[in-house]
């Protein structure tokens, strides 16, 4: 029985990069939808569940993506809801990759630091990669600040991973300068920038200045980097006394990470890849 992956995107147009990655993937047929919402999904779902028999339904997969977070997550809540008894298929929940990238850019810095003893700083930590990126940490048991530009969103998402029970602890910052961010990431051993394209955090002499940083990641591929001197290209390459990660150095795994999800989904069909079951399968990949 052919291996049938719907991708259900919250955009008009469903991404090209994630139907290139389905097909290495070794997915028999693909299925692209654009323009999902909670409102539209229902009949999708259901033509998915109802076509083929409790017994073959691991033979069809849902893979949920989009450029929009808020949007992917509310249309997972309405595709979950859907399901019901045998009748439901799994799925894979990466929009815009940022579930892939942060687990990916957390596990590069598990090789060269025990997390659960470190201190770590992401910038641009309420956005869909930062804000996965300090679950992680926090699953990892160690202690992370989440820095944004707004307090009130930085408090936000910090009370939304900590409510979540892990071991280690979030704690929320406000930045709007560098000088502020080099106090936040002065004692920290890791530092992760997941901004905006464009935004440039620290220059290469500040983040070199940072005596007790042990790993940098930068995770922007569009001149100028988030971090100064750190090339897109780089992979645990030694800056100063730090080792950097670039973009593409962290999307080998990435990748990885993304093929293995797709190909986990026809195992079973009560799966779902999100977060944690991701970051868990990465682990087996490094």
């Amino acid at each position: 029985m052919k291996k049938i992956l719907i991708q259900l995107d919250t955009d008009s147009l469903a991404s090209t990069f994630d139907r290139v990655v389905a097909v290495d993937a070794d997915v028999d047929e693909l299925f692209s939808y654009g323009g999902i919402t909670p409102e539209n999904v229902v009949p999708l779902v259901h033509g998915a569940i109802f076509t083929r028999g409790p017994q073959d339904l691991k033979n069809t997969a849902i893979f949920l993506g989009g450029s929009n977070s808020d949007a992917a997550e509310a249309v997972l809540s309405q595709v979950q809801q859907t399901f019901f008894g045998p009748m439901r298929i799994s799925l894979m929940f990466d929009p815009n990759g940022s579930v892939t990238t942060a687990a990916a850019a957390v596990l590069s810095a598990g090789k060269h630091l025990d997390l659960s003893q470190s201190k770590s700083v992401v910038l641009g930590g309420t956005g869909p990669v930062g804000y996965r990126a300090c679950q992680l940490l926090a699953r990892s048991g160690g202690q992370a600040t989440l820095v944004s530009r707004s307090e009130e969103k930085a408090a936000m998402a910090a009370k939304k991973i900590n409510d979540m029970g892990y071991d280690g602890k979030v704690t929320p910052a406000a930045c709007s300068n560098e000088e502020e961010i080099i106090a936040i990431a002065n004692d920290s051993q890791f530092l992760l920038a997941s901004g905006a394209a464009g935004v440039q955090f620290l220059s290469e002499e500040q983040l070199i200045s940072l005596t007790n940083l042990k790993v940098a990641i930068d995770l922007n591929a569009v001149p100028p980097v988030g971090l100064g001197g750190i090339d897109v290209m780089s992979k645990a390459k030694e800056q100063g006394n730090i080792i950097t990660y670039g973009a593409i150095g962290v999307g080998g795994l990435k990748m990885k990470i993304h093929k293995a999800g797709v190909r986990q989904l026809f195992k079973s069909n009560s799966q779902v890849l999100e977060t944690e079951t991701l970051y868990e399968l990465g682990q087996e990949l490094i």
